[in-house]
């Protein structure tokens, strides 16, 4: 299974969506498909991609207008990939939203410094660091890579990104509930202790003695914490008690 982030490719040419399956999924990135632009609408919202990779000329609705809709509720980055390399084509989609415009034809080594750069950006501008560092865990949410001490550590996708949600949270108390419609979505479990079981299994991954965590911390009766990566302790007075509003 794909470690890295879920890209979107949205392209009606099946030699170009040949080629980005293959590269992309040698980079562990995930690959979601569409041919035409309401198709791309449909996934966007089904698979919640964390990055969109699109041609301008599809068959049903222009490129332009799919950048249009997708900006209406989404900020995921989105990078055109067009045969068309006119000026007035790369203004267009750049100032209704586009994060970057390549031509084809492409390098593939340039696309995915593109792609990086893109992640990276989107991270950056909501605040989040796109590498976490606190002892010896870290968390590239670019790439989606957990390591404990130099060594890469397998989380399962929800283990993941209940992981990648504290680290985005780090040094504050995240409440069950919270956790849960942030991994889950509307329809989350009500049961805390389906949570639990997962932070048990990321414990047995992260923590040098899963009994007593050091990185992941309880907080009896509310929640769970990351530790920051400037707190001295698991009762460090700067971050005790600091909890975001349900």
């Amino acid at each position: 299974m794909p470690e890295g982030p879920t890209i979107l490719v949205v392209d009606d040419e099946p030699p170009i969506l040949r080629l980005l399956r293959t590269s992309l999924g040698a980079q562990d990135y995930g690959i979601v498909e569409a041919g035409t632009g309401r198709d791309a609408l449909r996934r966007l919202a089904a698979d919640k991609p964390d990055l969109v990779i699109l041609d301008l000329g599809l068959p049903d609705i222009s490129g332009l207008e799919v950048i249009r809709e997708i900006r209406k509720t989404s900020p995921v980055p989105i990078v055109v990939l067009s045969a068309r390399d006119d000026d007035a084509a790369k203004i267009a989609a750049l100032d209704l939203g586009a994060d970057d415009y390549v031509s084809k034809p492409f390098s593939m080594g340039e696309l995915m410094a593109r792609l990086r750069t893109a992640l990276r950006h989107r991270f950056q501008s909501q605040g989040e660091p796109p590498l976490f560092a606190s002892g010896d865990l870290s968390v590239d949410l670019v790439r989606r890579l957990v390591r404990v001490r130099g060594q890469d550590v397998k989380l399962s996708p929800k283990e993941y990104d209940i992981l990648a949600l504290l680290v985005r949270h780090a040094g504050r108390v995240l409440t069950h509930r919270q956790i849960l419609q942030g991994v889950w979505g509307a329809a989350y479990p009500q049961d805390p202790q389906t949570l639990r079981v997962f932070i048990r299994a990321i414990r047995q991954k992260i923590e040098p003695d899963p009994t007593r965590p050091k990185h992941l911390l309880t907080e009896t009766g509310v929640g769970y914490r990351l530790q920051a990566p400037c707190d001295g302790s698991a009762n460090s007075p700067d971050i005790k008690g600091q909890r975001l509003r349900e």
